[in-house]
């Protein structure tokens, strides 16, 4: 049977149509948004990783080169080699000649 629908019913399915074309076109817009912003604060973050590994490479790199400097000075340090058990007081010219000049 056919239903017959005022030009008022159909007025409101139009405007609720209209309506809900917004709401959806608002909601993908608002979806899009949200997908840039987190792709922007993966970028940035991916930059920050990359920056920290780099400071960890320097950092490591400067240890091992210390480690190294420090493994060579105890093989000569009067200090290390000195009588330490039976001295209680370094003797200022030992001391000077392990310090940095």
């Amino acid at each position: 049977a056919y239903v017959f629908q005022s030009h008022e019913e159909d007025d409101r399915k139009v405007r609720r149509r209209e309506k809900n074309r917004v709401a959806a076109q608002r909601s993908r817009k608002k979806q899009t948004q949200k997908a840039d912003k987190l792709h922007e604060e993966y970028e940035s973050l991916e930059q920050e990783n990359t920056s920290l590994k780099r400071e960890i490479g320097k950092l490591t790199d400067e240890m091992k080169h210390l480690s190294d400097v420090l493994k060579d000075h105890e093989k000569i340090c009067p200090l290390l080699h000195c009588t330490m058990n039976f001295v209680t007081v370094p003797r200022p010219d030992a001391l000077a000649s392990c310090l940095p000049r």
